[in-house]
């Protein structure tokens, strides 16, 4: 299990731009990212594998389209529970507060790629201990 890609952008709603690391804030979210606050959706996960199948030969699907900060491999999100921790890097630490959102418009990325996974496969997560994470990093299951 691990980080494929972290994805940041300036207003919600939007795809989101690829970066190399970001610094996970304790009870806050991604610097710099237009998610963060002191909410429970400070951080949302997509696996690659829900990307890939998405994707199609005519339309090809990017990291941050969906507007998932991170993407991963080898997780199957939307069937974890709430509550899960998971250690992501070296330090930070992360708890699954929910699976699936409910869209109440179409945004940006329902317009870009014809449907949206995120509300059935997007998770989403609040940062229990702050830390730097990188492209490449392992992610562990916590025993809660």
């Amino acid at each position: 299990m691990k980080i494929v890609s972290i994805a940041i952008s300036k207003k919600r709603g939007t795809t989101k731009k690829c970066i190399e690391q970001a610094e996970l804030i304790e009870n806050y979210g991604i610097k710099d990212d237009a998610h963060a606050g002191d909410w429970h959706r400070q951080l949302s996960f997509l696996a690659s594998e829900s990307i890939e199948n998405a994707s199609s030969e005519a339309f090809k699907l990017n990291f941050g389209d969906f507007a998932e900060n991170i993407s991963t491999t080898g997780i199957d999100w939307k069937n974890q529970p709430i509550g899960q921790a998971f250690k992501l890097g070296e330090d930070a630490l992360v708890q699954i507060t929910q699976i699936g959102k409910e869209c109440h418009k179409k945004c940006a990325i329902y317009y870009r790629t014809g449907d949206c996974i995120m509300p059935k496969e997007g998770v989403f997560a609040k940062i229990l201990k702050s830390g730097i994470i990188k492209v490449g990093d392992r992610i562990e299951r916590v025993n809660n």
